[in-house]
């Protein structure tokens, strides 16, 4: 669904985020996030949640994966966090054993809240190479036993905007004037961004909120305009200020996610993928598992 404004609409938002933009922020690092195996077979470059950059809170893993049958992520467990999939290219089947399935095909979402404990699988659903996005989004220690829940999104439904050579598609949060109806328990944007040769963004994040750009396909400049460009396949963490700049002075389309969240500043302790507080919810989180109790029941007899 793309939603389109009035020339004076947008020009009086344009207006109103550069005299509020004071200060945008600046790249603080960088680094390339290079392939890696995980799950059976599968590849994927993660970013966050890895030796140079273990935690950005309250972000505690992205991965853009690169999967073929018989490839896949089979039966594995999640307590304590959300995971957030968004399809790039082909189609990821989803099974859990609440008896929840489905299939996500190419930009279609899904928000899984998997608090007190879910064991799921995803498994490619087409012929070739499947692509995504899997970022994991640590929840506050009031929020981590809670049900398990879904929010899905089909890519019909994602609300988009363009303007000026730039097109956004709001998996979360609001951009140029739209906002998405996920609701996100740890405040979170997720902006979508593709920019055309010549285009300059301007988007606001809240000050207090830990912001990231990582780029899927061809070059930008962040931040300072006379910065060097950055490839695909890159992170950028950002530093604080009220929002981001971005340019694309190369001759090819420049697409880039844009996800900040705010801190929860809280102890974090991870076993794979277990994240809780302190080590002994975590020695908890461990027996309730093996042991089939306290949100695992299902698990005994489930296979997907």
């Amino acid at each position: 669904m793309i939603l389109t404004f009035s020339s004076i609409h947008i020009q009086q938002y344009f207006h109103k985020m550069a005299e509020n933009m004071k200060e945008p922020r600046l790249v603080t690092r960088k680094f390339l996030a290079k392939p890696q195996r995980e799950g059976v077979g599968a590849v994927v470059r993660r970013s966050i949640g890895r030796f140079e950059l273990k935690y950005f809170d309250p972000f505690l893993v992205l991965d853009e994966f690169s999967v073929a049958a018989p490839a896949g992520f089979p039966d594995h467990p999640h307590r304590g966090f959300e995971t957030v999939t968004y399809m790039l290219q082909g189609a990821i089947t989803h099974e859990d054993f609440e008896g929840h399935k489905g299939t996500i095909e190419a930009g279609d979402l899904q928000w899984m809240t998997a608090g007190r404990g879910i064991v799921h699988s995803e498994m490619p659903a087409a012929q070739g190479i499947q692509k995504g996005l899997q970022l994991w989004i640590n929840l506050a220690s009031q929020h981590k036993m809670i049900e398990p829940k879904y929010q899905e999104v089909l890519n019909k439904d994602i609300v988009e905007a363009t303007k000026d050579g730039i097109k956004v598609r709001v998996i979360a949060g609001e951009a140029l004037g739209i906002k998405s109806p996920i609701y996100t328990r740890t405040p979170t944007m997720y902006l979508d961004f593709t920019l055309k040769p010549g285009s300059h963004l301007q988007q606001l994040v809240p000050k207090s909120w830990n912001a990231f750009v990582y780029i899927l396909e061809g070059e930008g400049i962040f931040g300072n305009q006379n910065s060097l460009p950055t490839t695909s396949h890159h992170i950028l963490l950002l530093g604080y200020g009220d929002g981001v700049e971005a340019w694309n002075k190369s001759s090819k389309i420049l697409r880039f996610i844009l996800v900040g969240g705010e801190p929860l500043g809280e102890p974090m302790v991870q076993l794979g993928p277990f994240v809780m507080n302190t080590q002994q919810e975590i020695d908890q989180t461990i027996d309730d598992f093996e042991n089939y109790t306290n949100g695992f029941e299902k698990a005994r007899d489930w296979r997907s």
